[in-house]
């Protein structure tokens, strides 16, 4: 096979660049290593910036999401038994977030992939990146229980962290940095109506609790516990005990509860990778960078990822010119530590550090109080929340 562009992974960044490649007359073809059925049930993120919503839009896949997403307009903070709420609008000239699963954004980048874009292969196994720094780079790949070629101008390498498109850029270039944090996430799905309308961040002595929804009818919940955390330890009447401390406040509110459909346990890192460019093999998303999820950013960066590299791609078909392409890397990292600081701030202002000192508490509640009661902090965090301009 030979095509314009390879792209490794169909998950919603290969998707999403698929479809914004096709729109501009780039052709390419799109590698998956799962099922369908496994790539369109696999639980994400649900939380869309600004700026994923308008490009989710554009290629044509926004017609479901505005019908059965949630928009919101802030976030509540709690913390001292007070509830803090964090108005985006008014913060950022207008701008708000979706809460659309990240399940959902794919089911509908698939259906219009096979519909009328380019091709997707499922159960299509890349196996190596050959001559990433030649002009014509070769992935190798197994489908339908034989090995195959695709040969590429370019290779965009959107198949996660554990995937084979870093591993194709040599040690010897390769920089990576990274942060363990000492704390995990329990997370859970609910067949319970949402207990807020916006998503309620809660900080306490017992830990970081999150409240949060996927629609009208099913919550996503969160508690912090230690590193190394068995769900099975976990009962749902503990969970629920426990979520309902975390987010106690003076005055009239309740958490309602359900039953329990799913637990995982998440650990918290922060990693990136750089360069993100290296010959013709072009990193994106997961491959190359990955947050906690406390600032939400982890699918909304590899969406700004991938529309960076479609406008690169469309300047190089209509003018010849690849300086945009050139210029990927360093364009996607300058955003990539930005968000990376964000969910740094955000992970380490809300969660109670195991090792920790009461000084670095007390430091934490100051920091709360200062987004409180500053608008201009309030602002900083609504402007980082619902997405730095793509630039």
């Amino acid at each position: 096979m030979r095509t314009t562009v390879g792209i490794i992974g169909g998950g919603p960044a290969g998707l999403l660049l698929a479809r914004l490649l096709h729109a501009e007359g780039v052709d390419c073809v799109v590698l998956e290593s799962r099922t369908r059925e496994y790539v369109e049930q696999r639980q994400r993120a649900g939380i869309l910036e600004q700026g994923t919503v308008d490009a989710l839009r554009d290629c044509g896949a926004g017609t479901r999401m505005d019908a059965e997403g949630l928009v919101h307009e802030g976030i509540e903070l709690r913390f001292d038994r007070q509830r803090h709420r964090i108005d985006f609008p008014s913060l950022t000239g207008g701008r708000s977030v979706m809460v659309y699963a990240q399940t959902e954004v794919v089911k509908d980048l698939v259906a219009l992939q096979l519909a009328d874009g380019p091709p997707l292969l499922f159960e299509a196994q890349a196996i190596a990146v050959e001559k990433p720094e030649s002009d014509r780079p070769v992935v190798r790949f197994t489908h339908r229980g034989r090995e195959q070629t695709l040969e590429c101008e370019y290779v965009i390498g959107c198949d996660g962290f554990h995937g084979i498109a870093r591993a194709a850029v040599p040690a010897a270039v390769r920089r990576t940095y990274e942060r363990a944090y000492p704390y995990s996430w329990l997370g859970i799905l609910a067949d319970v109506p949402p207990s807020c309308e916006e998503l309620i961040y809660a900080r306490g002595e017992r830990g970081f609790a999150l409240n949060s929804m996927r629609s009208p009818t099913v919550s996503r919940l969160y508690l912090q516990v230690p590193n190394g955390t068995d769900p099975a330890d976990w009962p749902d009447d503990r969970i629920w005990d426990e979520l309902d401390a975390r987010f106690a406040v003076d005055g009239d509110w309740s958490l309602e509860r359900g039953p329990v459909t799913a637990k995982s346990v998440t650990p918290m890192r922060s990693y990136v990778t750089e360069p993100m460019r290296y010959g013709r093999i072009l990193l994106a998303g997961d491959a190359a960078h990955i947050v906690p999820p406390t600032g939400a950013k982890g699918l909304n960066l590899a969406v700004s990822d991938v529309r960076i590299m479609a406008r690169a791609f469309a300047e190089l078909r209509r003018t010849g010119s690849a300086a945009l392409l050139d210029a990927y890397s360093d364009d996607c990292l300058r955003r990539v530590w930005q968000a990376t600081r964000f969910s740094y701030e955000m992970t380490t202002m809300l969660h109670t550090d195991p090792e920790a000192q009461a000084f670095e508490g007390r430091v934490q509640l100051a920091r709360l109080h200062r987004i409180a009661a500053s608008g201009a902090a309030a602002a900083e965090l609504a402007a980082n929340y619902t997405g730095l301009p793509l630039g």
